[in-house]
């Protein structure tokens, strides 16, 4: 099993939740959290200018997409982030993969792949 964190871009969640939708019968309706988040990458945020005055935005804000799929799905569901979250500009965010140990469903007390 396989944990995704995604940082994308906040205008790019619909998109990337209709296409998790649509592909549910071959992923399985894998669950997905979402967060708001604040942060930047390589740009360092960036400087806008309002009526006349320079000012500096440090931190912008993304989505943090947090989900786990079986190793059988996890190409599909990362192709599905990325279809739908790249712009081709700066700020289109990041994809990390990890290696889940175990899972356990608080309900039923269901482990690994029963519990995904």
């Amino acid at each position: 099993m396989k944990r995704i964190d995604a940082i994308i871009r906040p205008e790019k969640l619909e998109a990337v939740r209709e296409a998790f939708d649509a592909a549910s019968d071959e992923l399985g309706s894998p669950g997905i959290t979402v967060s708001e988040v604040k942060g930047h990458g390589a740009q360092r945020g960036i400087t806008e200018q309002w009526r006349g005055r320079e000012y500096k935005v440090q931190y912008l804000s993304k989505v943090w997409i947090l989900m786990v799929v079986t190793d059988d799905v996890l190409d599909r569901a990362v192709d599905i982030i990325l279809d739908n979250a790249h712009t081709g500009e700066i700020g289109d965010g990041k994809i990390f993969i990890s290696t889940v140990d175990e899972i356990i469903r608080v309900r039923t007390r269901e482990r690994g792949e029963m519990a995904v």
